[in-house]
C-alpha cells in the first residue's frame, strides 16, 4: 500500500508521499515521487500500485517526454503523454500479471505548471489512462490508504488556505495513515509548488523531524 496525497490551493501545489514498499516479507524503502524542470516547466508524478509497473511507466514517460517537445505548453499535454504510458505498460504486462493473480493498479497524481497555464493544475491518472482534475470544490486526492487521512483534510482544507495551512493538515493526515496502516511510513517525501513559480522544492523528513506534531496531535 501506499500514501500519496496531492494538495492545490490558490497559492499552489502540495505533495507529499510515504516511502515505504512491501516486498514479499521484506520492507524496504523508495522514492515514489518524480520531479521534472525547466525553462517555463515545472511538474511532479506521484504514483501508486506494483513497483514494477510504475517504474515502467515512467520510464517510458520520461523517454516520450524528451522526444515530444509539443507536449511542454499545457499540462493536461503531459497528462495525455503519460496516459498514453499507463495503457502501452497495461497492454503490455496485464496480461501476464492477471495470469499471476496480480492486478494492474497504477494509480498517478501528476501536478505543475507550462509556460502555457495560466495557473497550477494536479490531476489524478487511473489505470486505465483516463484522468480527471482535481478542482477547488475538493482540493486533495489521495492515492493508496485514502480511508484513514481523508476525514481530515474533508473537515479542515478549503482551496482558500495557504500552502503552509495545507502542509500541516497533509502531515496529519499522513500521520493518522501511518498510524493505522503497517504499509504507511516515514520517512516522508514533500513537494510545493508555488503558482507562477517554475519550481519545485523538494525536501525528505524522518519522523523524529515531525515527532513534535505528532506528539501534538497524538
Amino acid at each position: 500500500m501506499t500514501f500519496c496525497l496531492g494538495i492545490t490551493v490558490d497559492q499552489g501545489l502540495v505533495g507529499i508521499a510515504d516511502t515505504r514498499v512491501v516486498a514479499g516479507t521484506e520492507l524496504l524503502t523508495a522514492r515514489k515521487t518524480a520531479t521534472y524542470q525547466g525553462p517555463g516547466f515545472a511538474f511532479f508524478v506521484m504514483h501508486s500500485g506494483l513497483r514494477s509497473a510504475t517504474d515502467k511507466i515512467l520510464l517510458y514517460f520520461e523517454d516520450a517526454f524528451a522526444r515530444d517537445t509539443m507536449t511542454r505548453e499545457r499540462l493536461f499535454r503531459v497528462v495525455n503523454l503519460y496516459a498514453r504510458q499507463v495503457r502501452r505498460v497495461c497492454d503490455e504486462d496485464g496480461e501476464a500479471l492477471r495470469n499471476a493473480d496480480l492486478r494492474f493498479n497504477a494509480f498517478s497524481l501528476i501536478g505543475g505548471q507550462m509556460s502555457g497555464d495560466s495557473a497550477h493544475k494536479l490531476y489524478l491518472v487511473y489505470p486505465e489512462g483516463n484522468w480527471v482534475e482535481i478542482g477547488p470544490d475538493t482540493p486533495y486526492q489521495i492515492i493508496g490508504a485514502s480511508g484513514f487521512g481523508k476525514p481530515i483534510l474533508e473537515r479542515s482544507l478549503t482551496s482558500k488556505d495557504s500552502m503552509l495551512y495545507a502542509f500541516k493538515v497533509g502531515i496529519l493526515a499522513f500521520d493518522a495513515t501511518r498510524l493505522c496502516a503497517a504499509t504507511v511510513d516515514f520517512p516522508m517525501d514533500m513537494l510545493l509548488y508555488t503558482r507562477n513559480s517554475f519550481e519545485i522544492v523538494e525536501k525528505r523528513y524522518q519522523r523524529n523531524d515531525l515527532r513534535e506534531i505528532s506528539d501534538w496531535w497524538q
